[in-house]
């Protein structure tokens, strides 16, 4: 007679058996804001376009009554405005940089993709901007 070889496995609820990948979509956040290295772009604000895609990692599952369990996308947006509120950018990467230190002071997220747009600079497009993707390096340096 052959054995059965299946063990039982006890789940031991104080122990995570997942962990969650989860993305925060931001998509078409337009603000009016100072940007620019010329002298006319100096001179008044103009409608500029973010998209962000903000990778996050977790060990459980989202609490429904914890807003604390998971990452703001509202609060994401706050931060951005009140980053770019009253201060000039001369180029769209200083500014991205300033939106990776900004986000990635939650240590929660791992990689945020970034895209920037002028919208009103060129006549011949309907925008001009970049994208930039920074991860976080979890190398101790």
């Amino acid at each position: 007679m052959k054995k059965n070889n299946l063990n039982i496995v006890k789940i031991d609820k104080n122990k995570t058996l997942f962990n969650y990948e989860k993305k925060i979509l931001i998509k078409e956040l337009i603000l009016d804001l100072k940007l620019g290295y010329y002298d006319f772009e100096k001179e008044k604000s103009q409608k500029v376009k973010f998209n962000l895609e903000v990778d996050y990692e977790d060990k459980k599952p989202t609490s429904d009554d914890d807003i604390k369990s998971i990452v703001n996308y509202g609060k994401l947006v706050k931060l951005i405005k009140k980053l770019t509120k009253n201060k000039h950018y001369n180029f769209l990467e200083t500014l991205a940089e300033d939106v990776f230190d900004v986000l990635f002071k939650d240590k929660r997220i791992g990689k945020i993709m970034l895209q920037i747009e002028k919208l009103e600079i060129l006549k011949d497009c309907t925008s001009v901007g970049i994208q930039v993707t920074k991860k976080r390096s979890h190398d101790k340096l």
